[in-house]
Formats: C-alpha cells, sequence, structure tokens
C-alpha cells in the first residue's frame, strides 16, 4: 500500500511541477494550452503562431555558423568583432529554438529536423568558447540552443548518438561557462544561474538546481535595492535602463523554470517591501519616464526596440498586472529574435503560476 502511495504522489508531481522531464522553459501543459488557442484562433496567440511559422519557413534554408573556437572580445575593447563574431550563435540558437517550436506546434517535420541540424551542427563543431565575453555570450545567446534541445529532447526526430553528443557539449561547453559566472555580482550571474537551470534540466542534474536556486536566494536583496532600482545595472552609465531589464529578463526566467522544476515561488520573495516585482515596476516606469531617470541625464531607452516588451508581457502572467498588458498590447505579436533568448516568445507561450484554462 504505501509503495503505490508513494507512485500516486511522484506521478502528481511529475504532471504537477515537470519532475522527470526536460520541460522546464516550456512545460508540456503551457504547450498543449497553445495548442489549443492555435486551434480555435484564438488572439494574440494565432497571430504569434503565423509569425513563428512565417519565421521557421524562411529557415528552412539556412545553414549554420558553427564554430570552433567562439571566440569574442570584450564588447568595449572590440565592439565590431563582439558583434560579429557572436552573431554566429545568436543567428543559429534563435534558428534552431523558432524550429523546435514551430515543430512541436504545428506537428511538420520539416521544422523538428531543421532545429536538430543546428544542434548538432554545434554539438560536432564547437570545442570552446574564449576571449573575454566568450563565456557571457556563450550564456546569454546559448540559451536559445538549450531551450530547442529541451523541446526535441524526447523527439524520435532527434536520434540518440545525436543526442548523446549533444549532452556532451552541454556538460563540458555550455555548462562549463554558465557555472563560471553565476556566482558574479551583476547580469552575468542572472545569465550563469539562468544558462545554468537550463543545462541541469537538460542533464537531470537535481543539486545543481539546488545549487541555482541558493545562489538566486543569496544575493536577490544586493541586486534589488529598497527604491526598486538595481546598483550594479543603474551605474552603467546611458545604458542603466538595458542592463536593469538585461538582468531582470534571466532572473526572472530562472524563477520560471525553478517553478517547473521544483514547485518553489521565488516570484514572491519579499524584503522589507523590495521585491522582483518593484524592480520590474521602477524598470517599466523609467523606460517609459526616462528624463526622471537620475542616474544619467540621457538614458537609452526601449522606446524603438522589442525590449523591455517581452519581458513585461511574459510577467503579466505572472504578476496579472493589467498595467504590464496594456504596456505592451499595441506591439503584439512580441518576439525577440537577436542577442539573449530567455522570453523570445512571450505572446505565443504565456507564463502561469497557476492552471492553464
Amino acid at each position: 500500500m504505501k509503495k503505490i502511495t508513494t507512485i500516486i504522489l511522484f506521478t502528481f508531481l511529475c504532471f504537477t511541477y515537470g519532475y522527470g522531464s526536460n520541460h522546464s522553459m516550456h512545460p508540456l501543459k503551457q504547450i498543449n494550452y497553445v495548442k489549443k488557442q492555435i486551434k480555435a484562433q484564438q488572439e494574440p496567440y494565432y497571430s504569434a503562431y503565423l509569425q513563428l511559422i512565417h519565421d521557421a519557413d524562411s529557415i528552412l534554408k539556412a545553414t549554420h555558423h558553427a564554430l570552433v573556437d567562439f571566440s569574442v572580445p570584450g564588447f568595449y575593447i572590440k565592439p565590431e568583432e563582439h558583434r560579429a563574431n557572436s552573431l554566429a550563435l545568436q543567428q543559429d540558437a534563435f534558428a534552431a529554438y523558432c524550429s523546435a517550436l514551430a515543430y512541436i506546434l504545428s506537428g511538420k517535420k520539416e521544422y523538428g529536423e531543421k532545429a536538430c541540424y543546428f544542434l548538432n551542427a554545434w554539438a560536432f563543431t564547437n570545442k570552446k568558447y574564449s576571449e573575454h565575453d566568450g563565456v557571457l555570450v556563450m550564456a546569454y545567446s546559448g540559451s536559445g540552443l538549450l531551450m530547442a534541445a529541451e523541446i526535441m529532447s524526447d523527439d524520435k526526430l532527434w536520434n540518440k548518438e545525436d543526442k548523446e553528443d549533444f549532452r556532451k557539449w552541454v556538460k563540458h561547453i555550455y555548462q562549463d561557462a554558465t557555472n563560471t559566472i553565476r556566482v558574479h555580482q551583476n547580469n552575468w550571474a542572472d545569465w550563469g544561474r539562468f544558462g545554468s537551470l537550463l543545462a541541469a534540466s537538460f542533464l537531470n542534474e537535481k543539486e545543481e538546481v539546488a545549487e541555482n536556486v541558493r545562489l538566486i536566494k543569496s544575493d536577490l536583496f544586493h541586486k534589488i535595492a529598497a527604491d526598486g532600482s538595481m546598483p550594479e545595472e543603474t551605474r552603467r552609465g546611458n545604458n542603466g535602463i538595458w542592463y536593469t531589464y538585461f538582468s531582470l529578463a534571466p532572473m526572472t526566467a530562472a524563477c520560471w523554470m525553478v517553478y517547473n522544476l521544483t514547485g518553489e515561488n521565488l516570484f514572491n520573495l519579499e524584503q522589507n517591501g523590495t521585491s522582483i516585482k518593484k524592480a520590474l515596476d521602477y524598470m517599466a516606469y523609467y523606460n517609459k519616464h526616462p528624463k526622471e531617470w537620475k542616474w544619467d541625464n540621457n538614458p537609452n531607452t526601449g522606446k524603438n526596440e522589442v525590449w523591455p516588451n517581452n519581458l513585461l508581457e511574459a510577467m503579466a502572467g505572472i504578476y496579472n498586472d493589467n498595467s504590464y498588458i496594456e504596456y505592451v498590447k499595441d506591439r503584439r505579436p512580441i518576439i525577440y529574435r537577436t542577442h539573449h533568448f530567455c522570453w523570445t516568445f512571450p505572446t505565443l507561450m504565456p507564463v502561469s503560476l497557476g492552471k492553464y484554462q
């Protein structure tokens, strides 16, 4: 009787939180919910889906840019070389992620095969990362490959041998990069922890999941000040609002993964009124009112960009905040196609801490 009870409990946990499954960024209940919305042509999901398929179709004839040495110099040292070298991974990571998502939602084999093509190219070709920013860009751009791999992980289209090669690449290259930077103090740590969670989920390493949870809790209220500002990011001159977004995006994505992997809700952590939500509100307010930003006289904003709309679109589902929906509704469907990948398809793939209805 005890054994039967244990099996029932484990099954419940698997269904509820995704234990025993690699689906932690895109849990199966989310995927099934989106499929239903697409079938019913419900908005804004249907328009977002059509845009996804348009992008996936454009990728079908693309070839990979995998590099043996992913060498990326510091952005503030050699900006043009930094951008050019980063683009190889960024293009392929988006291509893999977009193709995998198109496959799981449409069922069309050619998209899944294309996703596997990009995953296999990097697993077979890439042997290291190097120079000052190689480790960081590997973490924040390579995340797209990991999310594609999550989607394809239990599909027969991705054969066992290729999947094992990718696992080795994750272990020796991607996880090495993310675990190297997850102990930093600024946005490097946030990308490191998010990437490390992606790797731990794919590799089924529960101890690594627990360590990332510990790290997130250890310095959250150092990262976020009492007024909601993020001192490590606001000090970055006229890019302070951007870097605040660039820290919050992977931080919230990591919290989303932790929720799906363990059931623990880190989104509502609070200390003396300070919280992730307060930091999001701070960023959103000053992105709309940059003249009031006290950290720089002429801050860059996302006025003509996709950020921070992608982040606020995702967080609208977490915090049920109508002001976030009002912030982004005229920009839908929102897709973030380049540079870094966490909240890449937030209109299409909504996040929720409750049940998907």
